[in-house]
């Protein structure tokens, strides 16, 4: 079936088989999770290094494949320094484990003794209620342990297994290159070209942009810990912005880790107020200062298709697929935007809405001129009076 034809299908047939496409799509991208996921994180990974990859190569005269390994050595060393920075920081958590357990015991009293005061709920049958509770934990304890052996075992074997991914697709990226061209007909080059060129722009401003935001709400966090006198400041300012890579929900993790850490290092539950206060400025700065002008422009994916591509993206491969979601709405958009077929769901996810914040009330002087009230406003001729 060609373009044309497809275009005069009529809605209530193009309709169904759009959405029929997007379930088999998603259905096999949860199948094939375990095999998918390394591969466009390494992707991402592989467009971000990609410069300095033609860096080391172009102008350093340095032969390819020692360019490429190198690159991706550099890379690998940094993010080996990120975990060697933030388990040096728990390190040191579990140096005051007595201190911890005792503000857990003591805000454990306090909760008992309230539930008590408040609603009527006895220490005894408190103790029945945990007792009941930790018993079917228990017997869910081997369940727990395979789910986490699991995890961890996939985490390590993808740790090893991008690095590598890595490295191939910037070995073979002009097979890949050739490849999509000898797909395409010869008079539609100049829009797959177009499409890559501005996939490659778009994701590298993004993640770019993602690390200066990550830096700063890591900056911001840190100080503000600090001031309200919680320990580990730095490490949960690196958490929250490695967790605030995780579109809406991964902010909400960050801050209960934070309420943790401010209870377990103060026997004052006054520190929670000023910590949740912390975050909401944090937030404000983030999505009304940040985001807008360093990451928000570089995808222009509204709130809605942002929010329903990251719970699909973690219904498909959780953690790791909220976080690719974005990334990869804005191709899809790309390549949506330049199909005249696929036009009307590049609309459909885009955002076009006007990003005036100014209030309207401080436009009066506008108003006026353009109902030509302002004449009204003039004064009187000196001779009138």
């Amino acid at each position: 079936m060609t373009d044309n034809q497809l275009l005069r299908l009529p809605l209530f047939v193009k309709l169904p088989l759009s959405l029929l496409s997007i379930g088999i799509i998603i259905v096999f991208a949860h199948t094939a999770q375990h095999l998918l996921v390394p591969i466009l994180i390494a992707l991402l990974i592989a467009i971000l290094l990609n410069p300095l990859y033609h860096f080391i190569s172009n102008k350093l005269f340095v032969p390819r494949i020692l360019a490429i390994f190198i690159t991706v050595l550099i890379f690998i060393s940094l993010f080996l320094g990120i975990l060697f920075f933030i388990s040096w920081q728990i390190s040191g958590v579990v140096q005051d484990s007595e201190k911890i357990i005792l503000n857990l015991s003591i805000h454990h009293d306090n909760l008992r003794f309230w539930l008590r005061d408040t609603i009527g709920f006895s220490l005894k049958d408190q103790s029945l209620y945990f007792e009941s509770t930790l018993g079917n934990t228990l017997n869910g304890e081997n369940q727990i342990m395979g789910s986490t052996l699991s995890f961890f075992s996939t985490s390590i074997f993808n740790a090893v297994l991008i690095p590598i991914y890595v490295f191939l697709i910037l070995l073979y990226q002009d097979l890949f290159t050739k490849f999509l061209f000898k797909m395409v007909k010869n008079k539609s080059h100049h829009i797959l070209e177009d499409i890559l060129r501005n996939v490659n722009i778009i994701l590298k401003s993004y993640i770019l942009g993602l690390l200066i935001q990550m830096f700063i709400v890591a900056i911001l966090t840190s100080a503000g810990m600090f001031v309200l006198g919680v320990e580990y400041a730095i490490l949960i300012g690196v958490i929250t912005a490695l967790l605030n890579l995780i579109p809406y929900i991964g902010i909400m993790m960050a801050i209960t880790i934070a309420l943790l850490a401010a209870l377990i290092n103060s026997s004052e539950i006054s520190v929670m107020f000023g910590v949740v206060a912390l975050y909401a400025l944090v937030q404000f700065i983030d999505n009304n200062i940040l985001v807008p002008r360093i990451v928000g422009n570089k995808v222009k994916i509204n709130a809605l298709a942002s929010i329903v591509g990251v719970i699909t993206g973690g219904a498909i491969a959780g953690v790791a697929g909220m976080f690719l979601a974005i990334p990869f709405l804005a191709i899809i958009k790309v390549i949506f935007d330049r199909i005249e077929a696929m036009s009307p769901w590049g609309y459909l996810i885009g955002d076009d809405q006007n990003r005036d914040y100014s209030w309207p009330i401080l436009q009066i002087e506008k108003i006026i001129a353009k109902t030509g009230a302002v004449k009204l406003l003039k004064p009187l001729p000196k001779d009138n009076l």
